[in-house]
C-alpha cells in the first residue's frame, strides 16, 4: 500500500469528530483549535444559526438562553449527549440527515477558502473587535409565560 493510499485509508475510517477537529487546527492553528472559550461561542453561534434558519425567533432564543443560564451549569459531557441526542430528532423534522449534512459541510469546507474569506469562522478575538449591538430589553423567563 502506498503512502498516499494509507493517508485516504486513515481518513475515510477516522471519525467525523476526528476529522472535524483535524479541519479546525490544519484551517486555523492548535490555538484555536484547543480554545475552550473559542469552540464554546463558535458553537453556540452555529447553534444560534442553525434554530434561526428553522425559525426560532430572536425574542424566543432570548428567553431560552435567560431559561438556561438562571440553572446551574450542567457536566460538559452529558449537555454534549444531550445536544446529539436532540439534534437527531431536530434534524429528522427537518427532513435533515445530520451526518450526510456533517460530510458535506466537512468536505465544503475543506476544499475552499470561501469559508474563510468569507467570515464563515471569525475567532473570538475578531468578535470582539465587532461593533456591539444595542442590548435588547429583559425578557420574561419562559415558565412566567405559562
Amino acid at each position: 500500500m502506498t503512502h498516499a493510499h494509507a493517508q485516504h485509508s486513515a481518513r475515510t475510517h477516522a471519525t467525523f469528530q476526528t476529522r472535524a477537529v483535524a479541519w479546525v487546527r490544519e484551517a486555523f492553528g492548535s490555538e484555536p483549535a484547543d480554545d475552550r472559550a473559542e469552540r464554546a461561542h463558535h458553537f453556540l453561534e452555529e447553534a444560534l444559526e442553525t434554530v434561526q434558519a428553522a425559525g426560532t425567533s430572536h425574542q424566543e432564543a432570548l428567553e431560552l438562553v435567560t431559561y438556561v443560564y438562571e440553572r446551574p451549569a450542567g457536566d460538559v459531557a452529558q449537555e454534549v449527549g444531550g445536544v446529539l441526542l436532540t439534534l437527531a430528532p431536530f434534524a429528522a423534522a427537518h427532513g435533515v440527515d445530520m451526518q450526510a449534512a456533517g460530510e458535506t459541510e466537512l468536505a465544503r469546507v475543506s476544499r475552499t477558502d470561501e469559508h474563510l474569506a468569507g467570515g464563515g469562522h471569525r475567532s473570538v478575538r475578531s468578535r470582539k473587535k465587532m461593533p456591539q449591538q444595542p442590548r435588547p430589553a429583559p425578557v420574561r423567563r419562559l415558565d412566567e409565560r405559562l
